[in-house]
């Protein structure tokens, strides 16, 4: 008997999970597997269309880049206002290395975050990267719900194919240690 209804409960949660696709995507995306197929929006700047490369919708892995890093953050998050001068120096140390800059590519993505709200978070923290909204929090979604900031790290391969190299909630342990890792997880030439 006992049997039969555990076998009768994984056909019901099946049966559930068939019919609710709205349910969370799961885990963030894990380092040696691959980003969720999301699209972002073109960038309506004209200086983050060169910077990404890309004048109208894109996928990450699309941005002409050796690696990518993603940033989830959200401008209510008082951590994610605290990382800001971290991450605008980790920029402009990318930016200011010849032997880097065009190879790695920054991004943020502001979950639950208006059009509007990631242009004050843009403006009230100097972000010289590009930020795009996700007022649905559908991205955020895609990405496993993860907490703010979150930062993923991808290797973008010749082929157009990428591989996750870093995924991990908070602050990173410094900028220099933090790009040095990028550098050699991704394999950075």
């Amino acid at each position: 008997m006992k049997a039969k209804m555990g076998i009768g409960l994984v056909v019901l949660t099946a049966l559930l999970f068939s019919l609710c696709p709205e349910l969370p995507a799961g885990a963030p995306p894990a380092v040696g597997g691959t980003l969720p197929n999301v699209a972002l929006p073109g960038p309506k700047d004209g200086a983050d269309r060169r910077y990404l490369g890309l004048s109208g919708s894109f996928k990450i892995p699309e941005i002409k880049a050796q690696a990518v890093i993603v940033e989830i953050f959200s401008m209510y998050c008082p951590y994610c206002q605290k990382e800001a001068p971290v991450v605008n120096q980790l920029f402009a140390r990318i930016e200011g290395n010849p032997a880097l800059k065009g190879k790695i590519k920054m991004l943020g993505i502001g979950m639950g975050n208006s059009p509007f709200e990631v242009g004050v978070f843009k403006k009230k923290y100097g972000v010289a990267f590009p930020l795009f909204p996700d007022p649905d929090f559908a991205i955020h979604k895609r990405m496993g719900e993860v907490r703010t900031p979150y930062f993923i790290v991808t290797k973008i391969h010749p082929d157009g194919s990428h591989r996750v190299v870093y995924s991990k909630l908070g602050a990173f342990e410094g900028v220099d240690a933090f790009l040095a890792a990028i550098v050699r997880d991704a394999g950075i030439k």
